[in-house]
């Protein structure tokens, strides 16, 4: 005897407060950008006994980094800090746009649009503070984690119920996702 897998109902896919206006821009992304310390990780920093940085991420958030990229979104990170673990991270997710160490995230996003051949409309990113302005705000769909200061929230699209490092990214990749008409599809194939 076999099981059939449960219908999917598209409005339990996504958190309540993700309306027609927030899916209608998030639709056209071609490229996804994600800042780490206080989106990817929940901005703590942890140096081990050597002075060593470590980081801890979530799978969660992971997997959705996974699903947009089997959707054909290219996914890219820009970071103000350098970090091996975040390297590391990176090639387990098979991420191939890696930035560290980036003092002026705006430009490295415009040598990131040049190299992809995007316009910024097509662009989603999400970030939790000031040094991400100058790309979130040319993206066509911004996002912020809850944790980000009031004025940065006040600038984006929308601003996830996950918190960073705990479900804000993999929100965010959903949000993509169901916009672009390919969540319940890729739920579904779990489910098969």
């Amino acid at each position: 005897m076999t099981i059939d897998p449960p219908t999917l109902d598209p409005a339990t896919l996504l958190p309540a407060g993700v309306t027609g206006n927030i899916l209608a821009r998030a639709a056209d992304t071609e490229l996804a950008v994600f800042d780490v310390d206080g989106v990817l990780t929940d901005g703590s920093l942890h140096y081990g006994p050597g002075g060593e940085e470590t980081k801890v991420f979530n799978t969660l958030d992971g997997h959705g980094i996974k699903m947009l990229q089997a959707a054909g979104v290219i996914v890219a990170i820009i970071s103000g800090r350098e970090s091996k673990a975040l390297g590391k991270r990176a090639g387990d997710l098979g991420i191939h746009h890696v930035f560290m160490g980036v003092a002026d995230k705006g430009v490295k996003f415009q040598t990131l649009l040049d190299d992809v051949g995007l316009a910024a409309e097509r662009c989603a990113g999400i970030g939790d503070d000031v040094v991400d302005l100058p790309f979130l705000s040319r993206c066509g769909f911004a996002v912020a984690v809850p944790e980000a200061p009031a004025y940065l929230k006040a600038q984006v699209h929308y601003v996830t119920q996950a918190r960073a490092g705990r479900g804000a990214a993999r929100e965010f990749c959903d949000i993509l996702l169901h916009a672009k008409g390919k969540l319940a599809q890729l739920v579904a194939g779990y489910s098969a």
